[in-house]
């Protein structure tokens, strides 16, 4: 089944987000994977977008909110939130998932439950080891820009303020996971009920 993870980030280079999703890298170590004159190697196949960023390159337009806010300016402060959905090995094979689907799902995941956020939501058609499995990194600023509706896993009324930063809690988690078995049992993918997500292999992206 399909499985969900989080990474918070303190890093203020939001290209490097970018330049992770897009450019090779060593899976264990982190660092970028060079060719035999150092340069940086492209990805072989990928699909990326973002979303809110008003036509602007998602590190200027993040850079540029949290100027406008005054956020995110110490070194302690958490800079973004990096969520991957790796689906299931089988769901390619078995279900005919694509890489085009899968984009097109992680964007709508990005939208419904990350809303008022920059983003970047990038989807690769292979995980770690060539496990196999179609997987999307979204990738947020962790302030918010616009004012949002109150989400069932916000529990603060700053959770929906422009100019507020988001929290990921235990709580989010658990509704997170539970959204992502729906959109997997909606589109016919391989899912299970939340509770037994501790049961069942993970996949690292």
């Amino acid at each position: 089944m399909a499985t969900f993870k989080h990474i918070s980030s303190k890093n203020a280079d939001y290209g490097a987000a970018e330049q992770y999703l897009t450019f090779e890298h060593d899976e264990f170590t982190m660092k970028p994977t060079l060719d035999e004159n150092g340069r940086l190697i492209l990805r072989e196949d990928y699909r990326i977008a973002t979303l809110n960023c008003g036509g602007e390159d998602f590190a200027v337009a993040c850079m540029r909110s949290n100027l406008r806010y005054g956020k995110n300016q110490k070194r302690e402060d958490v800079k973004s939130h990096h969520y991957i959905i790796s689906f299931d090995p089988r769901d390619a094979a078995d279900n005919g998932l694509t890489v085009d689907q899968a984009q097109v799902l992680g964007e709508e995941f990005c939208r419904k439950q990350f809303p008022g956020h920059q983003a970047i939501v990038c989807t690769h058609p292979d995980g770690h080891n060539h496990s196999g499995n179609i997987h999307v990194h979204i990738v947020i600023n962790s302030l918010r820009i616009a004012e949002v509706p109150f989400l069932p896993y916000m529990d603060r009324p700053a959770d929906t303020r422009a100019g507020c930063k988001h929290r990921c809690t235990d709580a989010a988690m658990e509704y997170f996971k539970a959204e992502v078995m729906e959109l997997c049992h909606r589109e016919n993918l391989y899912s299970n009920r939340p509770f037994a997500w501790q049961q069942e292999p993970h996949y690292r992206a």
